[in-house]
């Protein structure tokens, strides 16, 4: 995968100075509440009908019951990226959004 960034001269050596990665994070907007832990998030999920499908050591899947979505989230949470955040947001409009941090 490429590395963003601005590759400059520093001392006659062509470095690539990575940009600032924005640190993002997934809120359940009813109760604005900032989702910090699987279990959270799952306990969110389930009260909108979203069930365990598959789980490994790496992932975790949740189900919609009567649909065919998945979500796919990491079993560790500090591996949630912005793309599962917005799994999440997209497949349950008005209750989750993205913030930056």
């Amino acid at each position: 995968m490429a590395a963003g960034g601005v590759w400059v001269f520093k001392n006659g050596v062509m470095e690539l100075e990575q940009e600032a990665t924005s640190r993002k994070a997934l809120v359940y907007v009813p109760a604005n509440e900032t989702m910090r832990s699987l279990a959270a998030l799952e306990r969110r999920l389930g009260s909108l009908g979203w069930e365990r499908y598959y789980e490994d050591r790496a992932i975790v899947q949740l189900h919609k019951r009567g649909g065919v979505d998945l979500i796919s989230i990491p079993r560790d949470f500090s591996r949630l990226r912005s793309t599962h955040m917005y799994d999440v947001v997209v497949k349950n409009r008005d209750q989750f959004k993205v913030v930056d941090l």
